[in-house]
């Protein structure tokens, strides 16, 4: 459905260019839903824009392909790009709060999208939000309520079925549970599922809560400081992890059954500055394993099984341990 490769979107700053993805390449499978995962400021977010093409004014494109069933977006125009976003590839931005025009009620808002991608009547219109109201677990009457008038579950249930009102064929999920109560995630991770299976669209979703992935996704793509550090099928990721940072963000879980006999483990160090000069191994500085190839030298992304990759000079000597 998807393939991005060697995407590279920089960041205009006093301090130079920030070079928030660098190299990014993976797939998306048809039907498949793909954890995009990461700490904060890894450049999740910045690659979601990238593909549909939504990046603020001092964010730019400096390479790579994004290919959507074949073909480049990064080389539509405008215009084009107007046809494919929404109609074909839509987004559940982070914080529906700040997503939700507080004037309009959400049916002109949900109605907005679907007349702009077809020519649709009003009775048509009604029907489609009566229809999605209904699949996220909302009551069609409450279809011309306004934002305020709905809880945080709410809101973020209306912004999947906005993403959903012109039958997409891929839907990104920017952080969808972020501000959630542990219950309401639960809903609506089940949902995104079941929205899943019933209107057969592919997922990318983008979290930096390892625990939502392994609820929810087939592979993972796991990210750090603008790279892409490991991909790999789910239970493998969490069964047997190759890179040294998927390794310490899994420690770095609790876990009920040995909370009382371990101490909470976390990454020392921080993000490297990505204004400036980076060693070639971004995870260099935090890394218990580094040496100095891994300063001069960037790994490449080695396949590691025939569904996993991992960027690491040392990963056949990880394995083993």
């Amino acid at each position: 459905m998807l393939r991005v490769d060697d995407l590279r979107t920089f960041y205009r700053t006093r301090q130079g260019l920030l070079k928030a993805v660098d190299g990014v390449s993976f797939n998306l499978e048809k039907g498949e839903i793909l954890g995009l995962v990461g700490e904060s400021a890894c450049g999740k977010t910045t690659v979601a824009l990238s593909i549909i093409r939504l990046l603020p004014s001092v964010a730019e494109v400096m390479g790579g392909r994004i290919l959507f069933q074949g073909d480049d977006l990064l080389g539509k125009t405008e215009r084009a790009m107007r046809d494919v976003r929404w109609g074909k590839i839509s987004i559940i931005f982070q914080g529906a709060l700040n997503s939700l025009n507080p004037v309009l009620p959400v049916k002109e808002q949900i109605a907005e999208a679907m007349k702009a991608h077809g020519n649709v009547t009003g009775a048509e219109v009604d029907a489609t939000i009566t229809r999605l109201f209904k699949a996220v677990g909302l009551d069609p009457e409450r279809r011309s309520n306004y934002p305020h008038e709905f809880s945080g579950g709410m809101k973020q249930r209306i912004m999947i079925a906005m993403a959903l009102a012109c039958n997409p064929e891929i839907v990104i999920a920017d952080e969808p549970t972020t501000a959630l109560d542990v219950i309401v995630q639960r809903q609506i991770l089940e949902l995104i599922r079941t929205l899943r299976d019933e209107f057969h669209i592919s997922m990318i979703l983008i979290t930096h809560d390892l625990s939502v992935v392994a609820q929810l996704c087939d592979r993972a793509v796991i990210m750090y400081a603008g790279k892409v550090v490991e991909i790999g099928d789910i239970h493998r990721i969490f069964e047997s992890p190759t890179h040294p940072y998927t390794r310490a963000l899994l420690k770095s879980i609790p876990k009920m059954e040995v909370a009382k006999t371990r101490e909470l483990s976390y990454i020392p160090g921080s993000v490297p500055d990505l204004a400036g000069p980076v060693p070639a191994c971004r995870f260099y500085g935090r890394c218990p394993y580094g040496q100095k190839v891994c300063q001069d030298v960037e790994p490449r992304l080695d396949q590691t099984y025939p569904d996993s990759f991992v960027a690491c000079h040392f990963w056949r000597h990880l394995s083993e341990r």
